[in-house]
C-alpha cells in the first residue's frame, strides 16, 4: 500500500493521557483532544519532510478512516501534521 501525492496513511497510537493532577483520562475525554498521535505507514509521493515509520501528531478531525483487511487506517494530508518525531 502506497500513498500518492500529499496524502499520508497513518495508524493510530493509543496512549494513556494523564491530567495535570495525575489522573488518567477516560477514552471519551481523550477523543475530545485536538491532536492525535499516529505512526506513519506510508507517506505520499509528494511528501518530503515525513517518512514511513515516523511518529506524528496531527489534527484529530482531519482526514478519514479506511479499513484494509482487518486493520483500520487514517488518511490525512501533509498540511494536517503538527509535529513529526
Amino acid at each position: 500500500m502506497k500513498a500518492i501525492g500529499k496524502f499520508i496513511i497513518v495508524e493510530a497510537i493509543n496512549e494513556e493521557v494523564k491530567s495535570n493532577s495525575g489522573l488518567l483520562m477516560s477514552g471519551d475525554e481523550v477523543s475530545r483532544l485536538r491532536y492525535k498521535k499516529s505512526k506513519v505507514i506510508s507517506s505520499g509521493t509528494d511528501v518530503t519532510a515525513i517518512k514511513d515509520g515516523d511518529t506524528i501528531y496531527h489534527e484529530a478531525r482531519s482526514g478519514h478512516q479506511m479499513k484494509i483487511d482487518t486493520n483500520t487506517y487514517g488518511v490525512i494530508l501533509e498540511r494536517d501534521v503538527i509535529i513529526c518525531m
